[in-house]
């Protein structure tokens, strides 16, 4: 019979694979820096007329609210006026329980509007100004856009043309896409 002969192996060190390790991640994290500051694109903001106002920049958490109901809202109204010969009223759509035009937690929470209609527009004067200003919802067929009033004293218009709007103190909302918002490679 023959004695069991015992091999000891050594590790070999590991110095060697912690450098090349370190190195990999190195070089990984220098490519992506790289690619990120070369796919980088600088935009700076555009300033709207003094007519308009920016919808994420110059509204109020309420305000943003309630011109988001509004542009939701606005499909809904579409709808039902292809199954209806009549208008679209506030009174009916807050029995439907669309906001804003619904009186719920959230509409008072946010000025508490009281939505009238005058000339295919919808017009919610704020019980509250210092929370959010009044609102226009103004529907042209196809086109619509949002108007907003601060001033304590709104009142509905009378005509719904952008100058008569812009003279009587109100303001047209819009969605400006930049920086932050979205980006768009066109590739």
């Amino acid at each position: 019979m023959s004695t069991p002969v015992t091999h000891i192996v050594r590790p070999a060190g590991a110095g060697h694979e912690t450098l090349y390790v370190g190195l990999l991640c190195l070089f990984i994290l220098l490519a992506a820096a790289g690619v990120v500051s070369w796919h980088g694109v600088s935009h700076e903001a555009v300033a709207v007329p003094s007519h308009q106002l920016d919808a994420r920049r110059d509204l109020s958490a309420a305000e943003q609210g309630i011109y988001a109901d509004l542009r939701v809202t606005l499909d809904e109204v579409r709808l039902l006026a292809e199954e209806q010969p009549e208008p679209v009223t506030p009174a009916q759509l807050a029995r439907e329980g669309f906001a804003p035009f619904a009186q719920d937690a959230s509409s008072v929470s946010r000025g508490s509007h009281a939505w009238n209609m005058v000339q295919h527009s919808y017009v919610g004067l704020s019980q509250a100004p210092e929370v959010a200003g009044s609102f226009l919802l103004r529907v042209n067929g196809p086109d619509a856009d949002v108007w907003i009033n601060r001033a304590p004293s709104a009142s509905a218009p009378s005509q719904m043309d952008d100058k008569t709007l812009a003279d009587a103190g109100w303001q047209q909302v819009i969605a400006q896409f930049d920086t932050g918002v979205t980006r768009q490679h066109r590739h």
